[in-house]
Parts: C-alpha cells; sequence; structure tokens
C-alpha cells in the first residue's frame, strides 16, 4: 500500500477491512465482520501480533531446525501472516495457502502484496476438497486456521478430515490448528480425541485461564507420529506477554478424557464466541 489509509471491502463472506497500525509504519490489522483476523508488519514479518499466531510461530519454529527450508500447507488464509513468517524464517521454503474466500484473498494480495520469490502460493478453494486432492505425503507442516466468520467449519472438524491432513503429510511432519472453546471444552475435546486417532504424539497450548474454564479462548494444537520437544515450547510460550501452558502426556490424556471421536456425519462447527471474546492480542 501506498498510503496508510483504511480500506473497505465486501468479500465473499462479510465484509473485510484493512487498517494501518498507527504506531508501526506498513503494518495493517484485518478485520472481518468487525472481528480480528490478521496482523501483518510488512517490514517485519517475523511480528506476530496475535498471541495465537505467536504460539503457531513457536510450534513453527520448533518444527524443523532453525532456517531449514519447508514444506508448508495452510488451510486459512488471511493475511497470509504465518505465510509470510515462514518465509522470513525458512527461506527456501514452498507454501501452499488454501482460502476459501476468494474476496478476502484478492484483497490481501492487492493491497498487502507478498514479497518477490516469497515461495507461497495462493489458492481460492475449499480446504477440505483441496487437501483430499492433494499428493499423500506431501508436506512437511500443515497448518489449519479455518474460521467461517468466528466458527471452524464442521467438514473440518471430524475424524475422516484429520485422517486426510495425517495422509498429506510426510511421516515425521506436524500437524498444527488453531481452534478456539471454553469449558466444558466438548468441542476442544473431540478435537483431540480425532487427533490421539490418527497421531501418536499431541500437546495443547493454551493460557491457564482458558484450561481453568474462566474464559473463552484460542487453542493451539500440535500432532504427530514422533515425540514433540515440549520443553523448549513451554519456556518460550511461558515468557510471551499472556503466558501460556503446553499440556502433552498424562495430563493432556486426562484433559481429553472420555471424549470419543466424530466421524463426517456427526461433525459439528466450534462453538459460537460470546461477544466480545476475540480481541486484539
Amino acid at each position: 500500500m501506498s498510503e496508510s489509509v483504511p480500506v473497505s471491502r465486501t468479500v465473499d463472506h462479510g465484509t473485510a477491512k484493512l487498517m494501518p497500525d498507527v504506531d508501526r509504519d506498513r503494518a495493517w490489522l484485518l478485520t472481518v465482520d468487525g472481528a480480528p483476523q490478521s496482523y501483518v508488519d510488512l517490514d517485519e514479518p517475523e511480528h506476530l501480533e496475535f498471541e495465537y499466531a505467536r504460539r503457531l510461530g513457536h510450534a513453527l519454529d520448533a518444527a524443523a531446525e532453525p532456517g531449514r527450508a519447508l514444506d508448508v500447507l495452510h488451510l486459512g488464509g488471511g493475511a497470509l501472516t504465518l505465510p509470510r513468517y515462514v518465509a522470513a524464517t525458512r527461506p527456501g521454503s514452498r507454501q501452499d495457502v488454501v482460502e476459501a474466500d476468494k474476496g478476502l484473498l484478492d484483497l490481501v494480495t492487492e493491497h498487502l502484496p507478498l514479497p518477490a520469490g516469497s515461495g507461497i502460493t495462493t489458492h481460492a478453494a475449499d480446504a477440505r476438497a483441496w487437501l483430499e486432492a492433494a499428493s499423500d505425503d506431501s508436506a512437511d507442516v500443515l497448518i489449519a486456521d479455518v474460521f467461517g466468520g468466528s466458527r471452524v467449519p464442521a467438514h473440518l472438524t471430524s475424524l475422516d478430515y484429520a485422517r486426510e491432513a495425517e495422509r498429506v503429510l510426510r511421516p515425521d511432519g506436524v500437524y498444527l490448528a488453531n481452534l478456539a472453546d471454553a469449558a466444558p471444552f466438548r468441542f476442544l475435546r473431540s478435537q483431540l480425541a480425532n487427533l490421539a486417532a490418527t497421531f501418536e504424539e499431541l500437546a495443547l497450548i493454551a493460557e491457564p485461564a482458558v484450561l481453568r474454564g474462566r474464559r473463552f479462548g484460542n487453542a493451539v494444537l500440535l500432532a504427530s507420529h514422533h515425540p514433540l520437544d515440549t520443553a523448549p515450547l513451554a519456556r518460550r510460550t511461558a515468557a510471551d506477554a499472556f503466558p501460556a501452558r503446553v499440556e502433552h502426556g498424562a495430563s493432556l490424556a486426562k484433559f481429553i478424557g472420555s471424549a470419543r471421536p466424530v466421524s463426517d456425519p456427526d461433525a459439528v462447527p466450534s462453538p459460537e464466541p460470546p461477544d466480545g471474546a476475540f480481541g486484539i492480542g
């Protein structure tokens, strides 16, 4: 963007706005129907403003040795915050971004263009359909951050979907997801049960207040077939401005409890967040 002026446009699934951050040059907040969706600093793509994005960034950093180029599949695009982060921190990575809202994708790529040679390819498509057509063992990391409005669509919350994600990942790959829920965590537990039926190793990152049932909030899920190095992840998430906790092993199994995997016919969207649940931070 040549000028730091707000932009508003009707996209496929609502009204999207790009608003400049008065405190950072060339930094932008994307909202859809008033709900914050993404934050991007074009001059400093390593800067992750939202807490959930920082937690996903920490998980991406731990996915492989620093600087190693990765093949990354992003389900959900927003303002392409995490693809830009990977391009900056892992040069040479190949990334596919699947975003169902073509109007939103066009707005973002027009006003917040990707740097030349970023290795990022965008696709206007349904995430599940694109995933089902993707090749086996084609991604090192798969990141699911898909919200239709403020809810994860039902066709991305089933065991069948989790199995497709596992198929597309390489044997040493890592699955990451951003979800949101509140006590008694029926949705979050069902998602963990889906992943536990598909992968050997799981971890969950969330703020203590969310895990204690005090409020609605984000939870970042990690899943793989190999042991996850949770110690450095726990240190980094605990040091954030809004500290989070990493649950894994026995404590996570206790959290999942008696929750069972959910098949396609029984899958439901993530819960509707209460008013004001999602803000900046």
